[in-house]
């Protein structure tokens, strides 16, 4: 599970950069902004990628987070960067990612709680005393 913790981290990050490109600006003035139109486009495919690195158990655990929509989103800009439409990445970014964002830092938070807990010995983990 470290692993996947890893993982969120790293997708809540990179969703909370992709909001602050475009926080402020219009689709036109991020698309004009190469520089901040590649970080836009980089950020997405860190959590795309991230994405469909989670574990399956994972995945199952939290079934309400779309894992599959940042996965769809990463191999549309990386196989087909030149015609990615910035409207797309701007409106998922500005309105579909706190959300997104709230859900991968409850399940983080999950999962930081079970880190935290020493592993169990056989003898508690059956139930005996050895």
């Amino acid at each position: 599970m470290k692993r996947d913790l890893i993982l969120l981290r790293e997708m809540i990050n990179a969703a909370e950069q992709a909001q602050s490109l475009v926080e402020g600006r219009t689709a036109s003035e991020v698309d004009g902004d190469r520089l901040r139109r590649d970080a836009l486009m980089w950020n997405f495919t860190v959590l795309g990628e991230a994405a469909t690195l989670v574990s399956d158990a994972t995945k199952v655990r939290f079934p309400t987070i779309p894992w599959r929509n940042p996965a769809r989103l990463r191999n549309r800009v990386v196989h087909g960067y030149w015609s990615v439409d910035v409207s797309v990445l701007h409106t998922t970014a500005s309105e579909q990612l706190g959300e997104f964002v709230r859900q991968l830092r409850d399940a983080a938070a999950v999962l930081e709680v079970e880190d935290e807990q020493p592993p169990v010995s056989g003898s508690e983990a059956s139930g005996t005393d050895e």
